[in-house]
């Protein structure tokens, strides 16, 4: 991946037409990765996205002891498991995970600062080791997202923490055991974490309000591949009966859907045409819904959907919640509609407390936002007019690209490393659909001296 100081400039205002593939869901992949550690031996991941996160996830892995490459996409086909929603083209990365029979115990800070998502190897390690030590995790500027219910729910299953210097330390000197294990909040993570550590657990583990999301089921569909034994998987609740041991196996990724719900709002902003296909569009319902009231015309089919749009958007309210809700990833898309819509919308974000910081920036593309505290009222303009702005995070960079796409002249934005977390060829894609954008290397900002 190219460095932090790219920055990719749109020439607008631009319209998308086309068609566009989606790979494997970052969110997904990521935990897949981390599952491969209950069980000794290779297991495959087909349909992975080319991000810098999984990159970093993968070395997390190495430096546990694994061996992790990349190996040829693959059709589906006789031993392998594939999610609801997934590519059934050969697209897709492929990556092998070697897994020893003791894999490490330690995370090393530098990786963990760097992508959130790594404290997902909390639960298989503690289940596979008895022991992990791992660094306090950084990621996107989104927010407070605090590890609480993750240790609740695990020292309710018998594990013990500590903590200093910037890491928590578990262990669990009797082995895991069964639980009963209510969550103040659906949190994908902790579901994911006390999941993947209860299917070692002795007994059964029971986890209520547990996160729906298809990331989740996923997870399931692997696990239960593996020799799992879990029922409710997409419900509220999950009951998991551990085993002894589980077994490597072949699977493939569901479709990322906030990478095809983020064409699905470009085509509406821009009044495009875009087909998205290798996504279930059952996992976008509301999104789709949302497009659908402002005015697009919305066709879709098993394994993707087209968004026709032919005047300005209509403006629509939009509140963030757990899924099925609307995914709180779209709400920076969701803001970018609201600013090129006739009318006032009213957008509510519920799940990240940080995610208006980036309105500053889509502001300076002359949208009309006025925010408080969980709440931003999005005036509509015809256009919005080309500057300079810098991505606070994936989701918000994705969104100020297709801002740029609404505005007059040319939008430059810079810290597009954010970007690159979730969006494989990114510019690559937009260029096919007709994008007039660009990625460069930027200059260095200069220097003062007193």
């Amino acid at each position: 991946m190219t460095g932090s100081s790219d920055v990719i400039r749109v020439k607008g205002p631009g319209r998308l037409a086309g068609e566009v593939s989606v790979t494997g869901a970052k969110n997904s992949s990521l935990k897949l990765m981390a599952a491969a550690l209950l069980a000794p031996g290779r297991t495959v991941l087909y349909n992975v996205p080319k991000i810098t996160d999984i990159a970093i996830m993968a070395e997390v892995l190495r430096r546990l002891g694994c061996d992790v490459r990349t190996v040829p996409g693959e059709t589906p086909g006789a031993g392998v498991t594939a999610g609801a929603g997934a590519r059934t083209d050969p697209a897709g990365d492929g990556l092998s995970i070697d897994v020893p029979d003791e894999p490490g115990t330690d995370t090393d800070y530098d990786l963990v600062r760097r992508l959130r998502a790594s404290i997902c190897v909390l639960g298989p390690l503690l289940a596979r080791r008895g022991r992990v030590r791992v660094a306090l995790p950084g990621g996107d500027a989104i927010g407070s997202r605090g590890l609480d219910m993750h240790v609740a729910g695990l020292t309710r299953m018998g594990a013990e923490f500590s903590g200093e210097h910037g890491m928590i330390e578990a262990t669990a000197p009797g082995g895991l055991v069964g639980a009963k294990v209510w969550l103040d909040f659906p949190s994908v993570g902790a579901t994911e974490n006390l999941l993947m550590a209860a299917v070692l657990a002795k007994g059964v583990t029971e986890i209520d309000n547990a996160a729906r999301e298809p990331e989740i089921v996923d997870i399931c569909d692997m696990l239960t591949a593996m020799g799992a034994r879990i029922t409710g998987a997409g419900s509220s609740k999950l009951t998991i009966e551990g085993v002894t041991e589980l077994r490597p196996v072949t699977h493939r990724t569901i479709g990322d859907r906030i990478v095809a719900g983020t064409w699905a709002l470009a085509a509406t902003m821009t009044r495009g045409d875009v087909t998205v296909t290798g996504v279930d569009p059952s996992y976008l319902e509301i999104a789709l819904d949302k497009v659908a009231t402002s005015g697009a015309t919305v066709e879709t089919h098993p394994t993707g959907f087209r968004v026709a749009m032919d005047r300005r958007p209509r403006a629509v309210d939009v509140v963030t919640l757990p899924f099925p809700g609307f995914a709180t990833d779209l709400m920076p898309m969701a803001l970018g509609l609201a600013a090129v819509s006739e009318g006032s919308s009213l957008i509510t974000e519920n799940i990240f407390d940080g995610r208006f910081m980036f309105v500053p920036e889509l502001v300076r593309l002359g949208a009309q936002i006025r925010t408080d505290g969980k709440h931003a009222v999005v005036r509509g303009r015809e256009r919005l007019s080309g500057a300079p702005v810098r991505a606070t995070d994936i989701r918000a960079g994705a969104g100020l690209v297709m801002a740029g796409l609404c505005a007059e002249g040319t939008t430059e934005v810079s810290n597009v490393h954010h970007i690159d977390r979730g969006y494989p060829d990114f510019v690559a894609d937009l260029r096919r659909l007709g994008a007039a954008v660009s990625r460069e290397h930027a200059p260095p900002e200069p220097t003062y001296a007193l």
